[in-house]
């Protein structure tokens, strides 16, 4: 099978051109020749990010899936190819209700109509891993019904291992190889890939997001009705509204287009600086919009394979970043970067600021309509092989999601100023997080710990103190026992702060 599929690949690789990157290398370009007059029977007049964008698509649902997320490495990927893989569209022929039938039943393990009173055979999305239907449960429930593509886990296990064979070769034939950490993205790829075929994984992740906007104005999440979910189906509340991109039809119905694209970006925020979990998939099919009764103006957002989750390092690494970026502070920007690990200790702050402020400023001061964020990024990167940043593979899906977010805003709002909407949630965020309220949510988190470690303190200083040091280590002893006292001495400060601090909060 992988054999037969090796063939196919090389056989679409060579058909559309795509030996041209690899011949293009130093180490192969002597090649070129040879293989330009044995395959000269090839069309070649369409430019490479157009071919290899075709042969993408004929390879299969798979390699559509990784163009998209090549996309948004536009460190790995020259311009022109990154943005014709952005058109790559995850849109493949509904399979026959025969085989959904034969899904369902085995699901549940009886007939699909002891579950559903109504099945509509025609799918409303049809995608790569998986499609959907209406439906209707026996208590008169309306539902949307997704259901696994049958045999896609077999074909995406063959497929992924000829992914981490391309992702060795370009380690192994490009200088950027290894900074770029290839075997690490299609890890990551992986991953996504995983969450995807578990449909249980899915139904959770909509229900925790759903629990992160609870009662919040601005989007809503659809119920999942977890006693009909299967790691192959998903019975989720069918919600009514209009697709995001349908701006025209949004507006005669009377919707704010506006604030619904501030909306959006307070969203993106909210996933990511409160939550640390966010909806990693937000282009304009996967995003809804309320038209009537309480929902009219808010985000329905539908397809929660794909989310994203950061951790407080991440979290606070991010902030730091998009906040000097907004102020300005070129200098805070390159130091965050140093500090974190991500450029080598040596750099100088003064060389990466002045890097850094040469990407960023021709963008202030504009609408999102005169932006790109993904020629930002590009500068940026092409800033990072000059002072070797590793790129972080974990934030790939953030990237990505910032990129949608960007094509959502000129879809609603050319107008839309991305930096003064973000700048006063992530200055409140902040406040939070380093002002007297955050100081506060940290010593109620942290009180149960202390509570069980203080009362220990006299016996374990006393332990201590009481051991017999040797000779050698006597003076070492003396000035681990000093810094130990300093530390006493601050926790018992501390624990009289965390009293106060106590009682104020409950005086408040």
């Amino acid at each position: 099978m992988k054999f037969f599929r090796l063939l196919t690949i090389m056989w679409v690789s060579i058909r559309y051109g795509l030996d041209d990157f690899l011949l293009g290398h130093s180490k192969t370009r002597w090649l070129r020749p040879l293989v330009r007059g044995l395959f000269f029977w090839r069309n070649l007049s369409k430019p490479r990010g157009v071919r290899l964008r075709l042969a993408l698509e004929s390879l299969g649902p798979l390699f559509v899936k990784f163009g998209q997320m090549l996309s948004t490495r536009r460190d790995l990927l020259p311009d022109d190819i990154a943005d014709e893989l952005a058109l790559l569209q995850d849109r493949v022929p509904p399979y026959p209700f025969l085989q959904v039938e034969r899904e369902l039943n085995t699901a549940y393990g009886k007939p699909w109509r002891e579950v559903f009173l109504e099945f509509d055979p025609n799918p409303v999305a049809s995608a790569s891993v998986a499609q959907v239907h209406f439906a209707m449960l026996h208590d008169g429930r309306p539902v949307a019904v997704k259901v696994l593509r049958p045999g896609i886990a077999r074909i995406i296990h063959h497929d992924l291992g000829l992914l981490d064979a391309g992702a060795l070769l370009i380690e192994k034939l490009f200088a950027d190889g290894k900074r770029l950490r290839p075997r690490e993205v299609v890890d990551e790829f992986r991953k996504t890939l995983a969450d995807e075929l578990d449909l249980m994984r899915e139904a959770s992740n909509a229900a925790l997001l759903k629990r992160n906007f609870d009662h919040s104005p601005l989007m809503r999440v659809p119920e999942m009705h977890f006693e009909y979910c299967r790691e192959s189906v998903m019975v989720m509340e069918r919600i009514h509204g209009l697709p995001i991109s349908h701006v025209s039809a949004l507006r005669t119905a009377g919707v704010d287009i506006p604030r619904l694209a501030r909306n959006g970006v307070e969203i993106f925020f909210t996933q990511v600086f409160r939550d640390g979990f966010f909806h990693a998939d937000m282009h304009p099919g996967n995003i809804f919009v309320g038209i009537d009764g309480p929902d009219k103006g808010k985000y329905l957002a539908v397809d929660f394979g794909i989310c994203g989750t950061l951790s407080e390092v991440d979290k606070n690494y991010l902030a730091i970043n998009f906040l000097a970026a907004f102020r300005r502070d070129y200098k805070r920007f390159a130091e965050a970067h140093i500090e974190s690990g991500w450029v080598p200790a040596n750099t100088r702050v003064e060389e990466l600021e002045a890097a850094v402020r040469a990407c960023c400023e021709p963008y202030f001061d504009k609408p999102i309509k005169d932006i790109s964020f993904g020629h930002l990024l590009m500068r940026l990167f092409a800033m990072s092989r000059r002072f070797n940043v590793e790129i972080q593979p974990q934030l790939v899906l953030l990237q990505k999601t910032l990129l949608q977010i960007e094509g959502l805003g000129r879809q609603l709002d050319p107008d839309l100023d991305l930096w003064k909407t973000g700048k006063p949630y992530l200055e409140r965020w902040m406040s939070e997080q380093l002002g007297w309220r955050g100081f506060v949510r940290r010593m109620k988190e942290e009180a149960p710990e202390w509570s069980r470690l203080l009362p220990q303190l006299p016996r374990l200083t006393h332990a201590f103190l009481s051991r017999p040091p040797k000779e050698s280590e006597l003076f070492a002893q003396i000035e681990q026992l000093q810094a130990r006292q300093r530390r006493l001495e601050m926790m018992a400060i501390t624990a009289v702060l965390v009293a106060a601090v106590a009682v104020l909060g409950a005086w408040l």
